[in-house]
Formats: C-alpha cells, sequence, structure tokens
C-alpha cells in the first residue's frame, strides 16, 4: 500500500498534465463556435472515449511493441524523457496546446473534430502514449497494473467533465488563470521528464562501466 499511492499520484499528475484539458479549453470552444451544446457534448464524448482506448491499447500492448521492434527498454525512457520535457517545455511559456491551428484548417476540421485533432494529437499525444507504456514497465504488481488503468480511466471522465463546462471555466479562469495553470502543469512534467530520462540512462551507464572494468 505504501508504494501503490505514490504510484497512483505519480499517474494521476502526470497523465492530467499531458492529457491538458483546461489548455485544451481554448482551442476546442474555437474549434466549436457556432455548435449548440448538444452538438459539443457528442464530441466530447466521442474524443474522450477514443482517447481512453488508444492509450489503453498502447499502455497494455506496449511490452508487445517492445518485442516485436527489439526496442529496449531503457532507450525508451529515455526517448520518452525526451518527449515529455518537451511538451513541459511548452507549457512553461503556457503554450495551450501541442497542435497548432490556422483559421483555415478551423474550417476542415468543423464536421468531425473529435478524432482529429481533438482527440489525436491533443488529448492523447505521443507524450501520454509514452508515459502509459513506461508506467506499465514499472507497474510491478496487478494492483498497480490495475491502478494504472483505473487513473486513465479517472483522468478522461475528469476531461470529459472540463471540457463539457469549458464554456462556464473559460470566462471564470480567465487568461491569467490558464496561463498559471499550465506553467505549474509544464514544471510538474519537466520534473517526471528528467526522472524518466535519468532512470533510463542509469542502468546503460552500468552496463557499459561494467564492460569497461571487463576489458581491463
Amino acid at each position: 500500500m505504501d508504494s501503490l499511492l505514490p504510484f497512483a499520484f505519480i499517474c494521476l499528475t502526470s497523465f492530467f498534465t499531458l492529457t491538458n484539458p483546461l489548455g485544451t479549453m481554448p482551442v476546442f470552444l474555437s474549434m466549436t463556435k457556432g455548435i449548440d451544446n448538444e452538438q459539443r457534448a457528442r464530441i466530447v464524448k466521442r474524443a474522450t472515449i477514443v482517447s481512453f482506448v488508444i492509450l489503453i491499447s498502447f499502455t497494455v500492448c506496449g511490452q508487445v511493441l517492445f518485442s516485436l521492434f527489439g526496442i529496449s527498454t531503457n532507450g525508451f525512457r529515455i526517448a520518452a524523457g525526451f518527449i515529455i520535457m518537451k511538451i513541459g517545455f511548452d507549457m512553461l511559456q503556457a503554450k495551450y496546446s501541442h497542435t497548432k491551428l490556422k483559421d483555415d484548417e478551423v474550417k476542415v476540421y468543423a464536421n468531425d473534430i473529435s478524432i482529429t485533432p481533438l482527440s489525436i494529437p491533443m488529448l492523447c499525444g505521443p507524450g501520454a502514449i509514452a508515459n502509459g507504456i513506461m508506467l506499465m514497465e514499472n507497474a510491478a504488481t496487478w494492483e498497480m497494473k490495475a491502478t494504472l488503468i483505473g487513473s486513465i480511466a479517472i483522468i478522461y471522465l475528469l476531461t470529459y467533465l472540463i471540457l463539457r463546462a469549458s464554456t462556464r471555466l473559460v470566462p471564470i479562469l480567465g487568461e491569467t488563470g490558464n496561463n498559471v495553470m499550465m506553467r505549474l502543469m509544464g514544471l510538474i512534467l519537466m520534473v517526471i521528464a528528467v526522472e524518466c530520462f535519468v532512470g533510463g540512462l542509469k542502468p546503460i551507464m552500468v552496463d557499459i562501466i561494467k564492460a569497461g572494468n571487463g576489458l581491463l
């Protein structure tokens, strides 16, 4: 239980910052301008369900992908660290989304934005996928694996509720509130990224040192 609570906290905080529903709100409202609340509700519901299914699939099947492509888990940790660091740095600059949309692009996506770009890559981007695979690798027990899956479900339920209430939350938070939240979450992500990078680099350096001592 002592190790389960910190693991659950890491899962919830990392996925919340990577999913970034607060930062997605202004972009979502701009993409759904002129759409009634019922249509917005359908878009949000579909986007969160699709994001949840995709993230769970990658999280559960991550080890199979490692075996199939011969990917080292330590190498993946280092790569994930770089990806999460980049996202955290962008958020530290108070950039709302990893996806930059022009006005003409918004019109192209107007018919069905629930899959792209709302679900992929905004709510379920490479950072969230990398984080899910990495955390599943760290989950040593079935309780931890269940905690990870439950945390993802909680985050997407919370994301659904936040986006559904976006028309009311954005005016309350304001631009200053959004910027403060983005910077705080970006800082948390950068700390997680450093842990990922060090966790992947340390075993590689240990192996290099052992190999070097064996040659002496």
